[in-house]
């Protein structure tokens, strides 16, 4: 009788608790998030192998969800005790309206929410598309790979790859070996390359080759190309070709839809239809004009066969002079030489002018030139050198408020020195002839003076040889015009035109120091003496070495 109260007393107790266990809220499944279920078929069935084995088979507009994921096709086979599926015919996997996915054939795994796509595989992101044969993607992550061969189209953007990988959460694919990507206005062929579809911007990690146009085409190692904008971004010294031109620099940034761009550090700008080679440290551009500026210790080279001119100055400005004359009147300046140069027969080098300001200095190896500013342009192939400019033709020192340099093929023909005009000849240790005038005319002969004219109350100071170059006294004369005469590099003769007052003195009997004609300034110390030296900041003697021939 104990007993059996005992016994129904621990039966109520078990009740008791059951009751309170059942009002209790059920634990969390951690895992119904995960679970597969068919939502939607036209038919379905079910076989159960095993007492652990279950599957459901379904047909005809098949719907089917995990989550937040609907997923889509014609027809599924669904493993319920492994949580997975191969679905066939119009596969579509809606990733939460985020990322769809299409192919003809999926299987996919619910735990780790794996997908394997073939056939026909299509990825979007609602701006880039993605197509391939085979695709592995993960729902978790949103990262989709490929690894034999696909596209991404984005609005007129193609890119194709052997293999690439997506990542939905940045919108960015990663491509890899044998890639190429071909917009309106670019066509780019590399190794590996990043590509963002909603910004539309390329990324470049290793060497790529970009081509634009017919002609133009850019080698770089890193950078970006943006797409949408057309701005674009180069580092680790890109090179950059066109027909006639051709640019290098450690770092170089385009706006192709204004035409400018920017060049920076160890610059070298080529135009082979000019015959110009600009060195700087930046190099600023417009595509669309056709114009430079150049600063950061520009030079500017103009070559030819034996003697190229260099020219150096704080900044350098390159441009077209139809573009000019819009707001700046250029007279052509009329000589009895031609008007044009015999080797710039294309109208663009006609149409071209340069000027360069502050601390302006040449050199070639038959004649130097210092000055403040400096103009030329091709249509009259004129250097105007303004402000105290200097010129030095061998022992020949030429100085006057301002100088013309006319040339030919580049090569000079003729000097014309306004207001002050002054020419020194040195001979020997501290002897001087000298030329002065209002004006003064120089004439050159195969790139060497061959005869100076001055006119305008025109004063002289020559000292006269025998034959053996000995002095036999030193000539002072005034004259209406005054010709100084040249042969080998060195005057020989001076005749006086018109008014001629004058007085030769034996050597003996002057002060040699007094032999100077008013404004005289023996100025070799500032003279440019190499090609290097042109690269050293005004009144420094130290140069920088640059090689010319890259």
């Amino acid at each position: 009788m104990i007993l059996r109260k005992i016994l129904h007393s621990f039966f109520w107790i078990l009740m008791i608790c059951s009751v309170a266990k059942a009002q209790q809220p059920a634990a969390r499944d951690t895992s119904a998030k995960k679970q597969i279920f068919i939502i939607n078929s036209e038919r379905l069935n079910y076989k159960k192998i095993d007492s652990v084995t279950e599957f459901q088979s379904a047909v005809g507009n098949v719907i089917i969800r995990q989550g937040n994921t609907l997923f889509y096709c014609d027809s599924v086979v669904l493993n319920k005790t492994q949580n997975m599926l191969e679905a066939f015919g119009h596969v579509h996997i809606n990733d939460a309206d985020s990322v769809h996915t299409y192919s003809d054939y999926l299987k996919y795994t619910g735990n780790d929410k794996k997908a394997y796509l073939n056939g026909n595989v299509k990825l979007t992101d609602g701006k880039g598309v993605l197509t391939t044969n085979e695709l592995l993607y993960d729902l978790n992550t949103k990262i989709g790979i490929y690894t034999t061969g696909g596209k991404v189209v984005n609005n007129k953007t193609v890119l194709t790859s052997k293999e690439g990988y997506y990542y939905g959460e940045t919108r960015d694919v990663y491509f890899k070996k044998n890639v190429f990507l071909v917009d309106t206005n670019y066509t780019v062929k590399t190794d590996t390359l990043l590509y963002n579809t909603y910004s539309d911007i390329a990324t470049f990690i290793v060497p790529a080759e970009i081509t634009s146009g017919a002609h133009r085409k850019i080698f770089t190692k890193e950078g970006y190309y943006d797409l949408k904008n057309k701005k674009a971004y180069f580092g680790s010294r890109p090179e950059i070709q066109d027909s006639t031109t051709f640019l290098v620099a450690d770092k170089v940034a385009n706006d192709d839809s204004t035409g400018f761009g920017e060049a920076s550090g160890n610059v070298i700008y080529e135009d082979t239809a000019q015959h110009v080679t600009i060195y700087a440290d930046n190099l600023k551009s417009n595509r669309k004009e056709g114009s430079f500026l150049a600063t950061e210790k520009p030079v500017m080279v103009i070559k030819q066969d034996q003697d190229s001119i260099f020219i150096a100055a704080d900044t350098l400005y390159s441009a077209k002079l139809s573009e000019l004359r819009k707001y700046r009147k250029v007279p052509v300046i009329s000589d009895s030489l031609p008007a044009r140069d015999s080797a710039q027969t294309d109208q663009d080098s006609t149409n071209r002018f340069f000027e360069a300001y502050y601390h302006v200095r040449i050199f070639s190896d038959s004649l130097q030139a210092v000055g403040d500013s400096l103009f030329y342009s091709g249509e009259d192939s004129v250097f105007r050198l303004f402000k105290s400019p200097v010129v030095w033709a061998q022992e020949n020192q030429i100085i006057g408020d301002t100088i013309y340099l006319y040339t030919l093929n580049k090569k000079p023909k003729r000097m014309h020195v306004f207001e002050n005009a002054l020419l020194i000849n040195k001979v020997g240790a501290s002897y001087f002839n000298q030329v002065k005038g209002r004006t003064i005319n120089g004439y050159f002969k195969d790139g060497n003076i061959n005869y100076m004219r001055a006119k305008g109350n025109a004063e002289s100071i020559y000292y006269a040889q025998d034959d053996y170059n000995k002095y036999i006294g030193v000539n002072r004369a005034t004259a209406d015009v005054i010709d100084m005469y040249f042969e080998n590099k060195k005057p020989q003769k001076v005749v006086f035109r018109v008014n001629l007052v004058g007085t030769t003195f034996p050597m003996r009997q002057v002060n040699h120091e007094d032999m100077k004609l008013r404004g005289f300034k023996w100025l070799d110390n500032i003279r440019p003496k190499t090609k290097n030296e042109l690269l050293s900041t005004p009144g420094s003697h130290e140069a920088k070495t640059i090689f010319f021939d890259h």
